[in-house]
């Protein structure tokens, strides 16, 4: 992902970049498992990706993204609307469940396809138009998010 601006030296982006690349990372199971046929395995592989998803979209929902609202307003729109897409898709697999409609692999891939863009325009566009625009207060505001919202992963070591 991307590493050219310096945003990550931010710890609130680099735990959101950090969570993208676990997604990313979750994300190349679902093909094989679509191959095979295995629905169920796409299921878990779904419930792992909603699971790093809630306190990310959190952070970003209620942290970074109000923040930039008022400068960024159509852009915004349009993540959080992907957000709930892939949300509604990811939800039909909730609580252990696979998905009997017969054409929720397919549109769980299609929103899957959402997904890695919505991640490329936080990591190549909203990510470092924060690093330009927040300010010290915005970006603690963000931070008091992460404390509540936490992260399924763990802190790097230092």
């Amino acid at each position: 992902m991307c590493e050219y601006c310096g945003c990550q030296s931010l710890t609130s982006i680099d735990e959101l970049t950090r969570e993208h690349d676990e997604v990313v990372r979750l994300i190349s199971h679902l093909r094989p498992a679509q191959q095979a046929g295995d629905v169920a395995g796409m299921a878990g592989v779904a419930r792992e990706i909603a699971t790093v998803l809630g306190p990310h979209t959190q952070v970003e929902e209620h942290g970074l993204f109000p923040a930039m609202a008022g400068d960024f307003p159509d852009q915004i729109a349009v993540l959080e609307a992907e957000h709930r897409r892939i949300e509604a898709v990811l939800a039909e697999a909730a609580d252990g469940m696979t998905p009997a409609d017969q054409t929720w692999p397919d549109r769980l891939m299609a929103a899957i396809a959402v997904l890695r863009d919505h991640i490329l325009k936080e990591q190549d566009g909203v990510f470092p138009a924060a690093l330009a625009h927040l300010s010290t207060e915005e970006w603690e505001a963000v931070e008091a998010v992460r404390e509540q919202a936490g992260s399924v992963l763990p802190r790097p070591s230092v």
